[in-house]
């Protein structure tokens, strides 16, 4: 028996490590364009102190950690090896919803957690979770939020990182720590619980925001083995409009002006074809066609909660048609044949099997960033302008814009859809990848989440981030063992 494997079996049990082809395939290419490479192991440590016994002996043995909490599929490269010889250290057992606090509209879960798991275990307390759009059912719901995937309700991002709060991590050199006020007190989660404490505040220790240091990092700092969630109240009337406009310029400051005039709760805009694409993998009629939808759409969710709810979907519903009249445009609760009502339900859930954006051709790539919305028309023809180049329909193009931050700023999506088996068809997207990823960075759109080919895009345009990244590393993982290949590390 391998060395490695017997050492691995003492620390977590037999059963929770693997080495079967099966196992070890799974993870040496996802759907993104990453280099294939296998891994050497597979583990499920059951609990932190596994978990931070698996770091010691990656410290001890050299050996590289990929830490995984979703189930597959998965997109963006950060889950394939970027070295030989890694441990892909799955996170799955460590599934337990550790405290629900009502008052406080908190939640403490493990990294295992996902988001079909937790909003009824919330609901049943009358709150819920802010949610990406449509997350498939086996997203964990602290990968989604140290990934700094855009949630779909932006009034409540009081910053980018919302609404995670407080984390308890395993660095990479095998020390724990407690981020956030968590960490200002030397208690266990119980102790504090007991006496008050709930895990809401996110600086410290010291004030300093360690978590940030966990965010968008691709696991290659330390290893999430619990975290503190701000959750919302679950409304007691809802209500979805939708504001039609030929071109996207039209909406611009209409989305503007509701969302400082903080209206609304799910906010976002979505082209023809990305609204007819998630339309259609909800299992709306097959025959809906894209003729019957408008070539852009903003989606304003209206919500009441606590003390009267109805009227306050009233006087908000009011407020924006009158906005909306301000810029000639219109307010609908119907279009295309289909109901707000729908398309609530949709986007209040994890979507079906398989993952929504899959469903038209099977596979896809999509290149994402932040902006302002002011200036996303002018990336828009970046990329209509490559695809006509490369010769990609921009007709498939679609186009995802989330406002953030409170509207401060947006998370600009283009989703790439290709035939996995049209080998011309997935070079084409490749390319085109490549190429618009190039210029949309040029043009100053900012790639706050670098994946893959992205890193080196980034980090070459700032040596002097790329060293303080490397600095930080070598502080909380000084011998390379989280994530090597990832990032600028």
């Amino acid at each position: 028996m391998d060395s490695a494997k017997e050492q691995l079996i003492s620390l977590v049990g037999q059963e929770n490590v693997q080495d079967a082809h099966k196992s070890l395939e799974a993870y040496a290419m996802d759907q993104s364009f990453a280099p294939e490479m296998k891994p050497r192991l597979v583990v499920r440590p059951k609990s932190v102190q596994e978990v931070q016994a698996l770091v010691r002996w990656a410290n001890d043995t050299r050996t590289p950690l990929i830490p995984v909490s979703s189930g597959s599929p998965h997109f963006h490269g950060d889950t394939v090896p970027g070295v030989p010889g890694a441990v892909m250290v799955e996170l799955f057992l460590m599934n337990r919803i550790l405290n629900i606090d009502r008052r406080n509209k908190m939640a403490v879960i493990e990294p295992g957690v996902t988001f079909e798991q937790l909003q009824p275990e919330l609901a049943e307390e009358g709150l819920r979770v802010n949610m990406p759009l449509l997350p498939r059912r086996n997203k964990s719901v602290i990968a989604s939020l140290l990934e700094r995937q855009p949630t779909t309700v932006p009034r409540y991002d009081y910053s980018l990182t919302e609404p995670l709060r407080n984390c308890g991590v395993v660095w990479g050199n095998g020390e724990i720590t407690y981020t956030g006020e968590a960490g200002n007190m030397p208690l266990s989660l119980e102790e504090q619980w007991n006496k008050g404490v709930f895990q809401v505040d996110p600086k410290g220790p010291a004030q300093t925001d360690f978590f940030r240091l966990l965010t968008g990092a691709q696991g290659s700092m330390g290893i999430a083995v619990w975290a503190s969630i701000k959750c919302e109240l679950l409304p007691g009337a809802r209500k979805l409009f939708f504001v039609p406009a030929e071109r996207l310029e039209e909406l611009v400051d209409f989305s503007y002006r509701v969302q400082r005039l903080r209206l609304g709760d799910e906010v976002m805009l979505l082209n023809r074809s990305l609204f007819a694409k998630m339309l259609a993998a909800a299992g709306e009629p097959s025959g809906l066609s894209e003729e019957g939808l408008p070539p852009w759409v903003m989606i304003i969710g209206v919500a009441g909660r606590a003390h009267f709810p109805e009227e306050r979907v009233e006087v908000q519903e009011k407020d924006i048609d009158d906005v909306a009249k301000q810029f000639n445009l219109t307010l609908q609760t119907e279009i295309g044949g289909i109901s707000g009502e729908r398309v609530l339900e949709i986007i209040l859930n994890p979507c079906s099997e398989p993952y929504w954006k899959q469903k038209h051709k099977g596979a896809f790539q999509d290149i994402f960033f932040l902006t302002t919305l002011d200036k996303i028309p002018q990336y828009i023809e970046v990329v209509n302008k490559t695809a006509g180049e490369i010769g990609y329909p921009s007709s498939q193009i679609g186009i995802y814009i989330q406002p953030q931050h409170q509207g401060v700023s947006h998370h600009c999506e283009f989703n790439l859809p290709f035939d996995p088996q049209d080998t011309e068809e997935k070079e084409r997207v490749k390319e085109m990848y490549f190429r618009a990823s190039e210029e949309l960075i040029e043009r100053g759109a900012y790639f706050s989440r670098p994946y893959g080919i992205w890193a080196d895009m980034v980090y070459r345009r700032d040596a002097s981030s790329a060293a303080a990244l490397r600095k930080v590393k070598s502080i909380f993982d000084p011998r390379g063992v989280m994530n090597p290949g990832k990032l600028c590390f």
